[in-house]
């Protein structure tokens, strides 16, 4: 298969004040972050909230802009306008968090779904009309014909989101950056959109980049996967083969959040139970002060380490 996204050395870092003093912290969004997907696969980009994963989503549409790196898409390096901008805001589409606020709740289904055709140029009245009606269906929103006259506020939280998902479609994209998409929804029917998604990404082989904090709908959805801390991805490989045998302690924390709540657990190395304490990082590691694996050689920041081919952590240990 093709390459379709490749993002190099990405970098975002923002400044901001502290709240318990007059320094300035400088916060790293997207720390030199490197990753590629291939047409039809799933990249799944995990970490806790703050880590950067939505960030990232905005710098490879453009809608913030990095402070350096590369955004390849399909061969051709993105600007910051012209016919390349262009090309990946039709052709690469964003499914957010929140499908309440990401859409106009002044603004009934059928125009919120046509709105990035006309923005497009993609067809005419009559077959704008016709691709918001194929889209309903194909997300399982019936009858179509009805759902397009309703407002937001009619629906419910997993209609919403499935609006959401019809946009996504309308133009038919090659990527699309799904920002934790089930997050907001009940359990009871997160499996459902999950499921949903899956099936549309096997029929139209369209590629995903999932964004979440919960491997344990990861884990079911995705080909390869990034684990970011504090803007910078510390490990990467085959998704089963990653949660399978972490190689990185923050990616093996993240695992143990989603484990059965166990008393023994309580008593093992491996889980991290000291957060660091707000302000400036200390040189080296930037996930030092939360590990229980510390070595002298952490002091000094390690890149990502291929292990096994395919599999990269940035970590000294061999946890």
């Amino acid at each position: 298969m093709s390459e379709i996204l490749r993002v190099e050395h990405l970098k975002k870092y923002f400044v901001k004040k502290s709240l318990f003093d007059s320094d300035e912290i400088t916060v790293k969004a997207a720390d030199d972050v490197s990753f590629s997907i291939k047409s039809g696969d799933v990249f799944v980009l995990a970490g806790e909230s703050g880590s950067g994963k939505s960030t990232i989503a905005k710098l490879i549409l453009r809608s913030i802009k990095p402070d350096s790196g590369k955004i390849i898409f399909d061969g051709s390096e993105v600007a910051d306008d012209g016919n390349s901008l262009r090309n990946i805001r039709m052709n690469c589409q964003m499914i957010h968090q929140d499908p309440y606020d990401s859409i106009n709740p002044r603004m009934k289904v059928g125009n919120i779904i046509s709105e990035p055709l006309e923005i497009h140029n993609m067809g005419n009245k009559e077959e704008q009309t016709r691709r918001v009606l194929e889209v309903l269906k194909e997300v399982r929103l019936e009858p179509a014909d009805g759902i397009i006259k309703k407002y937001p506020h009619m629906l419910s939280g997993g209609q919403r989101q499935r609006v959401v998902l019809a946009r996504a479609l309308a133009t038919k994209p090659r990527v699309i950056l799904a920002d934790e998409p089930v997050s907001m929804l009940d359990v009871s029917i997160r499996a459902e959109m999950l499921e949903l998604m899956y099936e549309l990404q096997k029929k139209h082989g369209i590629s995903f980049v999932y964004i979440t904090h919960d491997l344990a709908t990861a884990r079911h959805f995705g080909h390869d996967i990034g684990i970011l801390y504090k803007g910078k991805i510390v490990e990467t490989g085959p998704i089963a083969d990653v949660l399978s045998n972490p190689r990185h302690p923050y990616t093996q924390a993240l695992i143990d959040a989603i484990s059965e709540p166990n008393p023994e657990n309580a008593s093992k190395k491996k889980k991290i139970r000291i957060r660091e304490p707000p302000g400036k990082d200390a040189p080296g590691c930037r996930f030092a002060n939360r590990c229980p694996y510390v070595v002298e050689k952490c002091s000094t920041e390690p890149d990502l380490i291929e292990g096994e081919p395919g599999r990269f952590a940035a970590c000294w240990v061999d946890i």
